[in-house]
């Protein structure tokens, strides 16, 4: 009979340390098992080439999340993954996710428009631009809004074309006020940004190109002659050409800042951008053309949609805003222009104006492409994949927001959370810098509209999503004086 065999202390040592590492492999296994790891949300990928990204863009009623999201969302949740703009994309109709994804601007997330887009914005364009680059221009642009705001001739201006407008209306009883008002917005921009009157002959071509440049600026990237994309990179060309045309006109005169000017040269921002910013000539031109696209369409859209949901609303609201105004005109004398201090007793009047940019979304989404791997709780989003939280559903969230399709100002004076639930401007590093001159503006045009006129709307009317904000007859209204 056999001896039994020995082990070596070597042999035994070996075994114990891979009996280890199995014991270790299966406790993990189980471990993971146990704790579910962060995946890819949910979500239908399309059909090839083109994904979900014509329904995404299907218009809807801007105070409405559209059926695409809708139907999304019930079937997969808030977040889902889908195919849009030629790329595979998470979307976030959550508030938390979206919020970590404006906080992380630079950091996980980059600014990723199609690249068609380019072709229309520009390359150096606040909207695109990242880093260094977005930082400058980004400082040039909050720079204008305080110029503006700390200059009596820009509240002047604004008091003054107010005024004009409502004295062209007295013989009518019918405007297409989204037109009218594209018109006040850009005269105040040109004439403080670029020290021109809007109805000069230049001012005209810059209405003309802008209403070109805006009807291509979300649509399918076709550059083929005829179609929108083409014609709107076409009138970017123009729209860039009219600028180094006034800017050379500038250095031949010497009207910049810094020279003596003769008569009664208005000071404008182009001459401050010249003299004062290191910025080449292309920088000069996308700051110019950023500034106009959010001082002249955003601004606009707004205006259309304040007086859109107020003509829908209870007379309630109306009658606030009127009684906001009264008093404001009744401690001023005949003609007196308003000031800043007149802007900071109109609190119902920026209640109005944050409630339609909740309920009228004209920021509908951002593009955002991750920049690393990225866990947010349980979901996960891959390195290379594009992000794009949705700020309407947020808006329309009936879980944030009691009766969400309800126009309600008092709703931000009686819930002090209402800024943490609302991004329409975005957030971030990207917060839109002109939201607080764009506020001026409006509450100044609203002082003068409220006091002179009352207005209804066609029983058709409505904002659209297409999925920038536009109104199916350009907001024509009926418009009578007020006998007051």
């Amino acid at each position: 009979m056999e001896a039994p065999a020995s082990f070596s202390p070597l042999t035994i040592a070996l075994s114990l340390a891979m009996a280890a590492v199995i014991l270790c492999q299966l406790l993990l296994k189980l471990f993971a098992a146990a704790t579910p790891s962060p995946s890819l949300p949910p979500g239908c990928m399309g059909f090839p080439f083109v994904g979900e990204t014509l329904s995404f863009l299907k218009p809807h009623h801007s105070n409405s999340i559209g059926t695409f999201l809708q139907r999304h969302c019930s079937r997969f949740g808030k977040v889902f993954k889908s195919h849009l703009f030629g790329s595979r994309a998470i979307v976030s109709c959550d508030r938390e996710l979206n919020m970590f994804i404006l906080q992380n601007d630079d950091k996980l997330f980059k600014v990723s428009y199609p690249k068609a887009m380019h072709g229309i914005l520009g390359s150096n364009s606040l909207i695109i631009a990242a880093g260094d680059t977005h930082r400058k221009l980004r400082n040039v642009v909050v720079s204008f809004v305080s110029w503006c705001k700390s200059n009596p001739t820009f509240l002047h201006c604004v008091d003054k074309l107010s005024v004009s407008l409502m004295d062209s209306w007295r013989s009518q009883t019918r405007v297409l006020f989204c037109k009218e008002v594209k018109m006040f917005a850009l005269s105040v921009m040109v004439k403080e940004l670029l020290g021109i009157d809007a109805n000069e002959s230049i001012g005209s071509r810059i209405l003309d190109e802008f209403e070109t440049y805006m009807k291509g600026f979300v649509s399918l990237p076709l550059n083929l002659p005829g179609t929108p994309y083409y014609k709107a990179v076409k009138a970017r060309a123009k729209l860039s050409g009219i600028v180094k045309e006034i800017m050379r006109e500038r250095k031949k005169k010497g009207l910049v800042v810094g020279v003596e000017k003769e008569g009664d040269d208005h000071e404008n921002f182009l001459d401050v951008i010249m003299s004062n910013w290191k910025l080449d000539e292309e920088e000069i031109v996308s700051v110019v053309l950023d500034i106009l696209l959010g001082g002249y369409e955003t601004t606009a859209t707004l205006m259309g949609l304040i007086v859109y949901f107020l003509a829908h609303s209870p007379p309630n609201v109306l009658a606030n805003l009127k009684e906001e105004h009264e008093a404001i005109r009744n401690g001023k004398g005949k003609g007196e222009y308003l000031n800043l201090e007149d802007y900071k007793q109109m609190e119902f009047t920026c209640n109005v104006i944050y409630e339609a940019m909740r309920c009228g979304n004209v920021v509908k989404f951002l593009h955002r492409e991750a920049i690393k791997d990225v866990k947010f709780k349980d979901i996960f989003i891959p390195s290379g994949w594009k992000v794009h939280p949705v700020f309407s559903a947020i808006h329309l969230d009936p879980t944030l927001h009691p009766y969400p399709q309800q126009f309600n100002p008092w709703r931000w004076r009686d819930d002090k959370e209402m800024s943490k639930k609302v991004t329409p401007f975005g957030g971030g590093p990207r917060l839109c810098p002109g939201i607080e001159l764009a506020k001026l503006e409006i509450a100044f045009f609203l002082h003068h509209l409220v006091l002179n006129y009352r207005w209804k709307t066609s029983a058709d009317e409505c904002p659209l999503a297409y999925p920038y904000v536009e109104f199916k007859r350009d907001l024509l209204l009926e418009i009578e004086p007020c006998s007051c």
